[in-house]
């Protein structure tokens, strides 16, 4: 899911929030933390105080079941904790009593506020769309697979000391240079032919756009079969949000003609305006590649299936994979207790949050109108909370 290829997507909301400009010159810019051990942490409220409700507390209990191999085998990037540290609460969790979640997480975390906690939270879901595993009238839009000549590379006209990090995707042409990977415009005319795997065909261009801007999803065939997709991989080519290039241009608001600023707002804008629509779409030229998921559940960056209103993407730079987090919005559904278990590539800082809603049509609207704002607490284990609370 948002192992999501940093679209992570992106969901339709966030790829539409304001477009802030730049300071003027003249006002001073507080440097960025790039950790939350950077920005500063400090002691929350008691748990106790804030209000978590049984239900909250026993999904997220079960969802941080799941993600404790992970969260003792991998480094914490957020300089938070240390895999230690969370031993003793993966130990006592799998023989806890559902019944007395709340208990669990007042005995074994303590809440804490990275920087100044004011937390904003988008939503995503995993998106239904009609779908066909063979090509047919009405369904005729390519789920790719990995393309066979996807590769990584430098570009001749790269010099040799300028060569750092990972060389970029693309492939090599009929004469040997290497070049960008085809973007969208050129996948939907048909670049790909003969050269990626086909895994189903989708029905509605539109909603397989927003299923890719999601990273998973589930296509129904007219059979009845669900075919749960998952990324695999993307083109290499640069992510545009549709949503903040039609905020630019004065297409979404509250005005005369505007249409809202929510996925909704969006997806009416492309049916009732089919080719500026189109051409909109076009203008995001990252395409998403899927693999076939088997499972309960898709797949979160964490490597453990994400639930609905128990799974959040965070920054892992600021939040613990595995860590539960607790949100106090003013949006009450989304208030409440939740487990780090994916990314995104809007998903980016302190206290920026993605909550997630699971399928179907309730979890398309909650997600696609989530816009919180509120106070965020991260729950560490009680020593790593101790340590970096008295330095």
């Amino acid at each position: 899911m948002r192992a999501l290829l940093a679209l992570a997507m992106l969901l339709a909301l966030a790829a539409c929030g304001r477009v802030i400009p730049p300071p003027a010159v003249t006002t001073p810019v507080a440097p960025v933390a790039a950790n939350a051990a950077m920005a500063g942490v400090a002691l929350g409220p008691a748990l106790a105080g804030l209000g978590l409700a049984d239900p909250d507390a026993r999904g997220a209990l079960a969802s941080f079941i799941e993600s404790c191999p992970k969260l003792l085998a991998r480094d914490d990037a957020s300089g938070l904790t240390r895999r230690e540290d969370w031993q003793p609460a993966c130990t006592a969790a799998r023989g806890w009593d559902a019944g007395r979640a709340r208990a669990f997480f007042a005995e074994h975390f303590t809440p804490v506020q990275v920087g100044d906690g004011k937390a904003f939270a988008t939503g995503y879901f995993e998106p239904e769309i009609a779908g066909s595993r063979t090509r047919r009238p009405g369904y005729e839009v390519p789920v790719y697979g990995m393309p066979t000549d996807l590769v990584r590379g430098w570009p001749d006209d790269v010099a040799a000391s300028e060569r750092t990090g990972r060389p970029p995707l693309g492939r090599y042409d009929e004469s040997g240079k290497f070049v960008l990977y085809h973007d969208r415009a050129a996948i939907e005319d048909g670049a790909l032919a003969g050269k990626a795997p086909v895994i189903a065909y989708a029905a509605d261009p539109v909603e397989f756009f927003f299923l890719q801007i999601q990273g998973s999803g589930r296509l129904r065939t007219p059979e009845g079969e669900v075919i749960r997709i998952g990324y695999a991989g993307q083109n290499g080519r640069e992510y545009t949000g549709i949503g903040g290039l039609m905020r630019e241009r004065g297409l979404l608001g509250s005005g005369p003609g505007q249409y809202p600023g929510s996925m909704q707002g969006i997806m009416a804008y492309i049916r009732e305006n089919p080719a500026e629509g189109r051409a909109l779409m076009r203008e995001n030229k990252s395409w998403v590649f899927f693999a076939e998921l088997k499972g309960d559940g898709p797949l979160g960056a964490l490597g453990v299936p994400v639930r609905r209103e128990a799974s959040v993407a965070a920054d892992p730079a600021f939040v613990p994979l595995g860590a539960p987090v607790f949100l106090d919005l003013d949006r009450t559904e989304a208030t409440g207790l939740w487990i780090a278990q994916d990314t995104g590539g809007a998903i980016k800082g302190a206290n920026r949050f993605d909550t997630f809603w699971g399928a179907g049509e309730d979890a398309r609207r909650i997600a696609g109108g989530m816009s919180g704002r509120g106070r965020a607490f991260i729950l560490l284990p009680k020593d790593a909370a101790a340590r970096l609370t008295r330095r």
